[in-house]
């Protein structure tokens, strides 16, 4: 063993330094999850005790290494580059499995159910510089191997001990290793580890059909299987010296040293994996690249005319911006005119049964960019070109799309590829080799990065992937790859103005605008009464069109139009504007030109003014949701109107069908079916408190109903939307409807006022109905209750999904909600002392006639049949609102106040709340049914007091009519003003119960209008009897001087009623 000085450590480094290709080169590699290599100290001596048995059972290695020795300085780099994640494995079949796998993840009875994958990681934890011989060097690592099909993969973090760790759906075995690391001539040069490992491997059951019987009582044991220690397993690692095209594999194999009949032998295991990210790529395969490539540029008639191309100077900086963690999808075979076998197969790729099951369509399944390696260089005249290296890789549709990108086994579901790129073509020219073989390179593959975009075109990575041999079994359909960009991501990647937009659709578009667009009066009265988003006339017009897209752009849940009777989840709906007018993507002030660019402003023909407003627009719709997963991502173009706020749209869907269908479906352009109309209709950016500000949204397909690609219908509205202007503006419909409340107070008090006023002169005090004011009196003490509760003891709600939250912070609205409360106190006082002086007058006239108790006026029948009949009808209510609520699967347990705490609350109690709201709508009830049983001849009510009141009552019925209806469904709690969705608050109510109200109005207009004698003698005159012959009449009471008889002495009988009126 040779001890060098820990200075060659820092050497080491400084030589790597300087050793680096003086030519900038971009690697993006597969994601390194593993530690970090740096931080491990090598100097740090470790025991390695089984060097003995290393050096026995590694044995053939030594004697095949090589006699030179080892670079130290290049040793120490040994931590990162021979490390790797997310390899295969297999296991020969045979007698003797590794580990078991727990099935039970998986949902009981689920049909073709996947194979778990089989993942493996290895990184080295130490290597010891310190002490090594001319030839080897001792090294220690740890591997985890395992069954993984949940998403998961074997951990990559240190761990100490040997372990074996099972759950459904997962099992990973944990094993530590010492060993040597050879270097070896063969094979063109390879570097080897030889290692002995320790493991708690899992214990089978001896001579039984099943080894593993204890799997399916794991979860009456906690998961704690049967384990075994072994410490004779051996790792053999092979690395190739040189990392080029077709030599970057490594490859292993895991052995057991025991004997077969043992219960701890397995079956011998093959690894396969690649260098990683921290290996030095070497281009050198000019030959295989010439053959694929060649004349360069290669002839691509498919982006012919299409779009327009990149060819600047910086594609390494755009492989790291849109390659980087991404996936590409893969374009059905729409065009393919061949044998089914032929058409369906994935390009050059191996296809298991789920992408065989997809019939051609590869529905779900990707493409993936791995360890993508770019290379720029300077050629004669300043002119830049760049080569580039990378793994593509197939995942299936049951594959983690986490764990699928960080995968690194090589099989015949990947291409290694290097190519070579030129600014003058803008074409990435590549060859791709099959799997882990040297010699299966017969793919080429052509990429391209588009600066144009159209309905047609929203990639910003097109590929396509084509067989270099015409014929025989290397041959196939023509592959098609692209990347699609959110419009978003377009100017935030983007950093110079190079892209355009080319509009196809317009003319569609407008006849599409024609036909839809009504002409009637009304129409033409709401254009010129609302207003629209539309550009500014104040801001430059890059700046005021990019606020009108902002405008324009939607994010918001959904529901469809009709609300079904099944509460289903909400679909939510994404609108990106795309372009507009002679914008594409964003503008703002602070910039120049960084992601924008006019784009030709079009036709100038002589139209009408509406016409000249509208502007062309292109957009992408994404909408979430099962029920719309045929359109889940539209392409969008057409014109958008801001007179009215419509957007007329043409819309292409990437379609997803069998090959079959896409062939015979003429019509498509470009595997894009473009049959389909979009209808926007914005909400108006005015009179936001009468309407309701929610976006409509309709999709329909131009197919026949018998296409295959016709799809129904779909028309949704959207949740209530803000624009930019109106954002310090969301009180404006809870401001409006604190006006209306203080409004409303205001004409109740005012009312409550007059009628006092008319009461001190009026001797009918006595034949107001007491009911009818503990109705009304009920109505203000149930929000004062509430209030004070608020106010003083607040209820704890929870601290998130708070939407009150905003609204408290506002002042103004806290000042309208308190005065309020002030109006509902002075009401409710005021109604008390109205009931305080009828009740006094009752006394004092029951005083007056104590031989007649029957001439005074009595509540009880009055209150009994009104407790009745409200009784008769809150049943009702109950049976209708269940009958109602029972398809729709409402289920409110809990409100929000208006402060937005969460209470409880019972069906029944909900409906009982809203039922006393009908009450007090119907408070004129108990006085109608006491002037029935009083039939006095007098007017107790002033016409202002039940008119005014009567309007008060109305008016949130006629507010809520003549405004939207309120869009939320289940959580309409929001709004306080009115619930609309209540049973009380629908659209029949809001009719039905006004006209009721002013029925009741007008019998107590009649009643007191005419006294009862005439009405009883105008209806016995049309032989309608509804009062029986000797039904008694209540009479006014004598005056002053009549009453002063009662008692002894007409001074006495003075003093003393003046001396009550000075207590009202």
């Amino acid at each position: 063993m040779i001890m060098p000085a820990i200075p060659c450590v820092w050497a080491a480094c400084l030589f790597l330094t300087l050793t680096i290709t003086p030519t900038v080169s971009y690697n993006q590699g597969v994601p390194i999850l593993l530690r970090d290599a740096s931080n491990q100290d090598n100097s740090i001596p470790h025991d390695y005790s089984r060097y003995p048995e290393v050096k026995d059972a590694c044995k053939l290695v030594l004697s095949s290494a090589s006699k030179e020795h080892i670079d130290v300085n290049r040793a120490s780099s040994l931590n990162s580059e021979l490390d790797f994640i997310m390899g295969d494995w297999r296991q020969d079949s045979g007698q003797a499995p590794l580990m078991p796998f727990d099935a039970s993840d998986a949902p009981q009875g689920s049909p073709d159910l996947p194979d778990p994958m089989r993942l493996v990681t290895f990184a080295l934890t130490h290597v010891d510089l310190a002490h090594t011989s001319h030839n080897a060097i001792n090294v220690s690592g740890e591997m985890g191997i395992g069954l993984f099909r949940n998403g998961t993969g074997p951990d990559v973090n240190h761990f100490l001990a040997p372990e074996f760790r099972f759950w459904p759906g997962s099992s990973e075995l944990r094993i530590l290793f010492e060993g040597i690391y050879v270097e070896l001539e063969k094979n063109g040069g390879e570097r080897v580890l030889c290692m002995v490992g320790n493991a708690l491997l899992p214990s089978r059951q001896p001579d039984s059909t099943d080894p593993w019987e204890w799997v399916g009582d794991a979860r009456m044991n906690n998961y704690q299987p049967p384990l075994l220690q072994d410490d004779k397993i051996l790792l053999l690692l092979h690395y190739p010296k040189n990392f080029t095209l077709t030599r970057r594999a490594v490859h292993g194999e895991l052995r057991s040293l025991n004997a077969v009949s043992s219960i701890r032998y397995f079956d011998k295991i093959s690894l396969i994996s690649q260098l990683g990210a921290y290996s030095y790529y070497q281009y050198g395969s000019e030959e295989l690249v010439s053959k694929a490539c060649s004349p360069y540029p290669y002839p691509d008639d498919s982006v012919r005319n299409w779009f327009d191309i990149y060819k600047g100077g910086g594609l390494c900086e755009l492989l790291d911006r849109f390659i980087n963690g991404q996936n590409f999808n893969i374009v059905p075979n729409w065009n393919c005119n061949s044998t089914d076998e032929y058409c369906r197969k994935l390009g050059p790729f191996a296809t298991e049964k789920e992408i065989k099951a997809t019939d051609g369509g590869f529905n779900n399944v990707r493409l993936v960019m791995q360890d993508v390696r770019c290379e720029p260089r300077m050629e004669r005249h300043n002119k830049t070109s760049a080569k580039v290296s990378a793994v593509f890789r197939v995942i299936s549709p049951w594959e983690n799309l986490y764990t699928a990108v960080q995968r690194t086994g090589l099989d015949n579901t990947t291409l290694s590829a290097e190519g070579m790129w030129n600014f003058s073509s803008g074409q990435l020219c590549m060859v791709g080799c099959l799997g882990p073989t040297d010699g299966a390179c017969y793919s080429r593959i052509c990429l391209y990065i588009p600066t144009s975009f159209s309905i047609n075109q929203r990639n910003v990575i097109f590929g396509k992937i084509s067989s270099i041999v015409a014929s025989g079994n290397n041959s196939y359909f023509p592959l098609t790859f692209e990347r699609p960009a959110h419009p978003s991501e377009l100017w935030e990647k983007y950093s110079n103005a190079f892209l355009s937009y080319k509009y196809s659709k317009i003319k569609s578009a407008g006849s599409f605008l024609e036909r839809s667009e009504p002409f009637d009066f009304g129409t033409i009265i709401k254009k010129s009464i609302l207003s629209y988003p539309r550009k500014s006339q104040q801001n430059d017009e890059l700046v005021s069109l990019s606020n009108l897209a902002d405008d324009l752009t939607l994010h918001s849940s959904t529901v469809p139009e009709p609300l079904p009777k099944v509460r289903t989840d909400w679909p939510f709906l994404q609108i990106e504007i795309l372009s507009l007018d002679r914008l594409f993507g964003r503008y703002w002030t602070y910039q120049n030109t960084s992601g924008t660019k006019e784009l030709n402003p079009g036709s100038t023909k002589d139209v009408s003014t509406e016409r000249k407003l509208l502007l062309n627009v292109s957009a992408e719709l994404a909408l979430s949701g099962k029920p719309y997963r045929n359109v889940s991502v539209l392409y969008l173009e057409g014109l958008y109107n801001p007179v009215d706020g419509k957007m007329y749209l043409i819309g292409c869907r990437d379609v997803r069908a069998s090959w079959k269908i896409l062939l015979e479906s003429m019509d498509l352009e470009d595997g894009l079916d473009c049959l389909i109309e979009v209808k926007i209709e914005y909400p108006p950016t005015t009179a936001r408190w009468l309407m309701n500000p929610t976006a409509k949204v309709s999709i329909t397909s131009q197919r026949n109903d018998d296409d295959p690609l016709h799809f129904s219908p779909i028309k949704l509205q959207t949740l209530p939307i803000l624009y930019r202007e109106q954002r310090q503006d969301i009180l404006s419909r809870k401001g409006v409807e604190g006006i209306l409340r203080v409004l409303t107070l205001s004409i109740a008090i005012a009312c409550i006022l007059s009628q006092l006023f008319y009461i001190r002169d009026n001797t009918s005090v006595p034949y107001i109905s007491l009911v009818m004011l503990g109705v009304q009196a009920l109505g203000y003490s149930i929000p004062l209750i509430t209030g004070a509760e608020a106010l003083f003891a607040r209820l704890k709600s929870e601290p998130y999904d708070n939407p009150s939250y905003d609204f408290e912070r506002n002042q103004w609205f806290q000042l309208i909600d308190y005065f309020v409360k002030i109006l509902i106190l002075g009401a409710f006082l005021l109604t008390l002392r109205l009931g305080q002086k009828v009740w006094k007058s009752r006394i004092r006239l029951l005083s007056r006639t104590p031989l007649e108790p029957g001439r005074v006026p009595n509540d009880k029948w009055v209150l009994i049949i009104t407790c009745s009949l409200h009784f008769v009808g809150f049943l009702v209510v109950l049976i209708l609102h269940s009958a109602n609520a029972a398809p729709r699967q409402i289920q409110p347990g809990q409100y929000l106040d208006s402060r937005g705490n969460r209470h409880k609350m019972h069906e029944w109690g909900i409906q009982l709340e809203e039922y006393v709201g009908l009450v007090q709508d119907f408070f004129l009830l108990p006085q109608i049914i006491g002037n029935s049983l009083w039939q006095f001849n007098c007017k107790p009510l002033r016409k202002v007091y039940y008119f005014g009141i009567t309007v008060v009552r109305i008016l949130p019925h006629v507010y809520d009519y003549i405004r939207a209806p309120v869009f939320n469904p289940y959580f309409s709690e929001e709004y306080e003003f009115v619930n609309p969705t209540l049973d009380f608050y629908s659209k029949f109510g809001d009719v039905a119960i006004p006209v009721t109200a002013i029925l009741l109005l007008i019998v107590v207009y009649v009643q007191q209008r005419w006294d009862c004698h005439k009405i009883v003698e105008s209806l016995r005159s049309g032989q309608k009897i509804l009062l029986p012959l000797g039904s008694r009449v209540y009479e006014r009471l004598p005056s002053i001087s009549v009453e002063a008889e009662l008692v002894s002495g007409v001074n006495g009988s003075a003093t003393q009623d003046n001396k009550q009126r000075d207590e009202e």
